[in-house]
């Protein structure tokens, strides 16, 4: 949900911090005292359209931070992941920052992303339902997916395997359309990549091999230089024939030591670090006598290594900057060259192979297609009971279900709502078939049905009911504060029936100082929502006759409310 929205030098709003909760929230306020200028900022912050003409007269720039709580499973986790944007502490916070000159900055938790990444991020998080914006419902492409997500608990495991197998097939259709387009290019593919596993294969690679090579060849080339080196270094520790070493001198100061360490614990030291030294001289000299008696020149071996080394070296110049990266691209040409001569096991031939896997999926969306007509009957009751609870009972919701003449990625099916407002006349697509009120009270009642299914965590309402009063007033509360069940709502109302159905009343409010506006939030208490709903229900003037009526809708709502719950 949201939790914190900052918005400064925005519109007519200075500067304005608004938490907000779970549940229902209305705002309700004079016409042009900013309601929806907030609206207007969170639909930025989730994507929307931007202008530099949104700033605030006099300021630089326009900013507006959002901070969001999501839930574990909130299908935004998987977008942001997909972007690499960390969110191990929960929270989801956008920033949008619009400048003089046209520019717009956009962040989410810190890191920058463009305006295309912050859509989409934001079409999960957020569902903004204006009076002539009605966004996946109103979108017949989005039909098939509310469908399935109805219909999910049936449908979701034989879905996923269909499109598993769909997507097989179109890697296979892919690639049998490349080789027909050039069978002659397909054929020098197929013998190049031969080639090439044969001539890396043949050289028999092992991980490392170059550097260890290269050491020994270094150690080969330097066979003079190490022997030299290591004898010098021998007779520097043991002494020649004729004079003594090192160790013999460091023995005889040790001996010398020794007879006088217990006078002082001085002597005591240095004796101690004679005799360290002592022998590890010693040891050294013993492995430098190992060295010198291994050590031998064997020009047939450097030979040898050479040759490895320069076949390496030309497998290096075509396939790789080292025998890793060698040994990978051999696997992945083998991998090329079994798909395109077929599994040792399957047909050669790829066409069967499509031919198979075709009639598979034509099988499994047969299914799929079954499964969705029997859910689609189920919806169109629940719609139906909906619809009526907003007194459009004469109404007939159907989903419509038709065949495509290919295959996608959902199955064979094409979905879209259609609906009859009036008996008598003809079924008409959902996104032609209403206007005002109605469309308000349809789109409120499949939204009831989706609200879950959708996955968004906030649901804003943009004066959706205007054109209906009375009862439908109320049954339009009734349905909003359903929603808020599953979603957080924001709800922006002129009519008191929606605002007192609310869990959470913010009133806002233009005011002039100083020649300037400026829009304020305050959330309202229980005596000043009465207030507001008496001003809602009758204009300017609050009399007390209004105020016990603003007081009697609200225990009517209250009562309204324990009856949702309930339910």
């Amino acid at each position: 949900m949201l939790l914190e929205l900052s918005i400064t030098d925005f519109a007519i709003i200075e500067h304005l911090d608004i938490d907000f909760q779970a549940g229902m929230t209305v705002l309700t306020g004079e016409t042009g005292a900013g309601k929806s200028i907030i609206i207007d900022a969170v639909g930025l912050l989730v994507g929307g359209r931007g202008s530099h003409d949104l700033i605030r007269t006099g300021a630089s720039k326009a900013v507006i931070q959002g901070n969001f709580i999501l839930h574990d499973d909130n299908p935004t986790y998987n977008v942001l992941d997909d972007l690499g944007i960390d969110h191990s502490d929960g929270n989801v916070i956008i920033e949008r920052v619009i400048f003089a000159n046209g520019r717009n900055s956009c962040r989410v938790n810190g890191i920058m992303v463009n305006i295309a990444t912050l859509k989409r991020i934001g079409e999960t998080i957020v569902d903004i339902q204006g009076q002539n914006d009605h966004q996946e419902l109103m979108r017949p492409e989005r039909h098939i997916q509310l469908l399935d997500d109805y219909a999910e608990d049936e449908l979701a495991d034989v879905l996923q395997s269909y499109q598993d197998q769909y997507d097989q097939f179109i890697k296979l259709r892919d690639l049998n359309q490349k080789k027909h387009q050039n069978e002659k290019q397909w054929a020098q593919r197929v013998d190049m990549l031969k080639f090439q596993i044969k001539e890396i294969e043949a050289a028999d690679l092992h991980e490392n091999e170059d550097t260890d090579l290269v050491a020994e060849r270094d150690r080969l080339n330097n066979f003079q230089k190490i022997h030299d080196a290591l004898l010098a270094s021998y007779e520097g520790i043991n002494g020649d024939e004729e004079a003594s070493g090192s160790i013999d001198s460091i023995g005889s100061a040790m001996s010398s030591m020794q007879d006088i360490e217990d006078l002082d614990p001085e002597y005591k030291q240095i004796s101690d670090n004679l005799s360290g030294a002592f022998f590890a001289l010693q040891d050294v000299a013993s492995q430098i006598s190992d060295q010198l008696s291994n050590l031998e020149f064997d020009q047939d071996r450097l030979d040898q290594v050479e040759q490895r080394l320069n076949t390496i070296y030309q497998l290096k110049h075509k396939y790789g900057d080292s025998v890793s990266q060698i040994l990978d691209y051999l696997a992945k040409i083998k991998q090329e060259l079994k798909q395109m001569s077929g599994d040792a096991e399957a047909s050669d031939d790829l066409d069967k192979q499509l031919a198979t896997l075709k009639s598979d999926l034509i099988q499994q969306a047969t299914k799929i297609s079954d499964i969705r007509h029997r859910w689609a009957k189920k919806l169109e009751k629940a719609v139906h009971q909906q619809l009526s609870d907003l007194y459009m009972d004469k109404t007939v919701f159907e989903v419509n279900i038709q065949q495509n003449r290919a295959l996608n990625r959902l199955g064979a099916d094409r979905v879209e709502f259609y609906i009859q407002t009036n008996p008598g006349e003809k079924m008409l697509p959902l996104v032609k078939s209403a206007s005002g009120g109605e469309l308000s009270r349809i789109m409120l009642a499949l939204k009831t049905m989706f609200a879950k299914a959708a996955g968004v965590t906030s649901i804003i309402f943009d004066e959706v009911d205007t054109g209906v009063s009375g009862r439908v007033a109320q049954a339009i509360g009734n349905k909003i504060y359903t929603i808020s069940q599953k979603s957080q709502v924001l709800c922006i109302t002129h009519l008191p029936q929606v605002a007192a159905m609310s869990d959470h009343h913010d009133f806002i409010e233009k005011k002039i100082a100083d020649n300037r506006t400026t829009t304020t939030i305050t959330e309202l208490t229980t005596a000043q929502s009465v207030a507001e709903i008496s001003r809602m229900l009758s204009g300017t003037a609050i009399t007390k006759l209004t105020k016990e009526h603003a007081s009697e809708l609200l225990k009517l709502a209250d009562e309204e409310k324990q009856k949702i719950k309930a339910s």
